[in-house]
């Protein structure tokens, strides 16, 4: 059974600053937002993503206490998308994430696996930019990445 991949703003916004929004399409073919991530977003998106609501609106209501409404909203569509992966960057929504033994993976993660499946020429490149792009990540954890991929 395949995987239904959603999708909080984030990353989005991460892959179209670099100019890279195409890799998601290419390593998962369709991605899921919610009506919440796409007013985040705020401009058109590509007809490969397919907008989705969350039902349980008591959980998602919950999560907006400590988290955005894409974040929350994300999660609990992954919830109730099973088996889904949840494309989150933040940390306090990941480690919420984690609770719900939800699979994650983040910008970072799609940049390394299209790195590793050829989609992606330059990943050290590609690190720095997104780094000089705002995104926040440690000096050691993108040190980490990028030795890691010298060795693919």
């Amino acid at each position: 059974m395949d995987k239904t991949v959603i999708s909080d703003t984030s990353c989005l916004i991460s892959l179209n600053k670099l100019g890279l929004l195409h890799l998601l399409k290419l390593l998962y073919d369709k991605i899921t937002i919610t009506p919440e991530v796409k007013l985040e977003w705020g401009k058109p998106l590509p007809n490969w993503f397919i907008e989705n609501h969350a039902e349980n609106k008591e959980l998602q209501s919950k999560l907006e206490g400590k988290l955005g409404k894409g974040e929350a909203s994300s999660i609990v569509l992954a919830l109730e998308q099973q088996p889904s992966i949840v494309i989150i960057d933040e940390i306090k929504a990941r480690k919420i994430a984690q609770t719900y033994n939800l699979e994650i993976i983040g910008t970072l993660g799609i940049l390394i696996l299209a790195f590793k499946n050829g989609s992606l020429n330059n990943l050290e490149n590609t690190l720095l930019q997104l780094k000089s792009n705002g995104f926040r990540v440690s000096d050691a954890l993108l040190q980490n990445i990028i030795e890691s991929s010298k060795s693919k």
